[in-house]
């Protein structure tokens, strides 16, 4: 059967998978399955029940959507809640996603980025159970954690049983990055986590439920979703991990996703991540500073509509192949950047979007005082040692 993904990132799929099969030859390892792979391990929670599925063209079953993997086995679909980027994958990052019926099968699709971020009490009344399966990327930042952690308080509240159907992390090998400060709270970071807090999806929504951050817990009760992780086998934190698809339009490809943990700051700043060229997230550029020779000039384009910078001669350097560090954030090039702008006052943007992608106020201001990059992370370090003790207690996987 012909599934949704195969609507979206056709020509990706052939070069992922290459890319897979090449691992696999190499590799000694016996091969990840996914939650979603497990079928026999959540398919009797399913059966004659009203489910909800919150899902998006990453949620495949190998070359098969997990929507045409159920209605195939008879699971009655009541609606499908769609993340940001919408359930085919294909908006532009911050695009007000519509509602509407899916023209293939006619079930509901029921964005869920928007004026709407969470199901209603009425359209949880329709449904008997949940089901959430999304590829996240393990960067803070990354709207599909919100989506989920926003599901999770509309289960809580209907006593709605969700299962969390758990995808590898491919930037789960590493903890860093300043730890949210709750005043900065906001749909690109709701829990006090690090940037890249180094657990899958499903270890991710333990912590949610067992630290109490749902809405309507209080110091002495905590309010919590009836959970079902269904675990990964043959996978551990240190497993590299390509990606079969694209998680989202302006993450293309491996290298994107691995750099875009690091390079999302530049999103607060008058310096551009590519988006609105081939290389999104894999190239940095301004045209106020030129901060190296590389150059590229933002347009228009499926996936990146309005682009920053756009129209404009960028320069700067091309990460395309620059290598990877596998122990943290690499945030020289964002340092560096700011000593060399010829108008620090005029780095940010005026909105002070760094506040909230860096979830404090504290990484803008340090710079501005001229603190070193040394002394910046030694500052989040008591709030990276805190939170490593909190994230023993959730970790699946070894």
């Amino acid at each position: 059967m012909t599934s949704f993904r195969q609507l979206f990132f056709i020509g990706f799929f052939v070069l992922t998978c290459a890319c897979n099969a090449q691992t696999n030859r190499t590799s000694t390892q016996p091969t990840i399955q996914t939650g979603a792979d497990q079928m026999n391990l959540y398919l009797p929670a399913l059966q004659g029940k009203r489910v909800g599925l919150v899902v998006n063209h990453t949620s495949i079953i190998g070359r098969t959507h997990l929507v045409d993997s159920l209605i195939t086995r008879g699971i009655t679909i009541k609606t499908i809640f769609a993340p940001e980027h919408g359930f085919r994958g294909q908006a532009t990052d911050g695009e007000e996603i519509s509602s509407g019926r899916d023209p293939r099968t006619g079930i509901m699709i029921t964005s869920l980025y928007g004026k709407n971020k969470k199901p209603t009490q009425a359209q949880m009344d329709s449904l008997d159970v949940v089901v959430f399966d999304i590829q996240d990327v393990g960067a803070r930042f990354y709207t599909y954690t919100s989506t989920m952690h926003y599901v999770m308080e509309a289960c809580a509240e209907s006593n709605r049983p969700m299962i969390v159907l758990d995808r590898p992390n491919p930037n789960g090998h590493y903890v860093d990055g300043p730890v949210l400060d709750p005043k900065f709270r906001s749909f690109v970071g709701l829990n006090p986590i690090p940037v890249v807090y180094g657990l899958t999806i499903g270890e991710l929504a333990r912590m949610i439920n067992g630290e109490g951050w749902l809405a309507g817990s209080t110091a002495t009760t905590k309010k919590t979703c009836p959970l079902t992780v269904v675990p990964l086998k043959n996978y551990t934190h240190q497993t590299p991990y390509v990606l079969p698809v694209p998680p989202s339009p302006n993450l293309p490809n491996q290298q994107a996703v691995l750099l875009y943990p690091s390079l999302c700051f530049f999103e607060g700043t008058v310096v551009s991540v590519g988006r609105g060229t081939d290389k999104q997230f894999q190239v940095i550029g301004s045209p106020y500073t030129k901060y190296g020779p590389y150059t590229f000039t933002p347009v228009d384009k499926p996936g990146a509509v309005n682009p920053p910078l756009e129209g404009q001669l960028c320069y700067g350097v091309d990460l395309s192949d620059a290598a990877i560090s596998k122990k943290g954030l690499m945030l020289d090039y964002f340092f560096d950047y700011f000593k060399r702008a010829t108008d620090k006052s005029k780095f940010f943007l005026a909105n002070n979007g760094i506040d909230r992608l860096a979830g404090t106020d504290q990484l803008r201001l340090q710079l501005l005082m001229g603190v070193s990059e040394d002394k910046i992370r030694k500052s989040w370090e008591p709030g990276l040692n805190a939170y490593k003790l909190i994230r023993k207690k959730y970790v699946l996987y070894p």
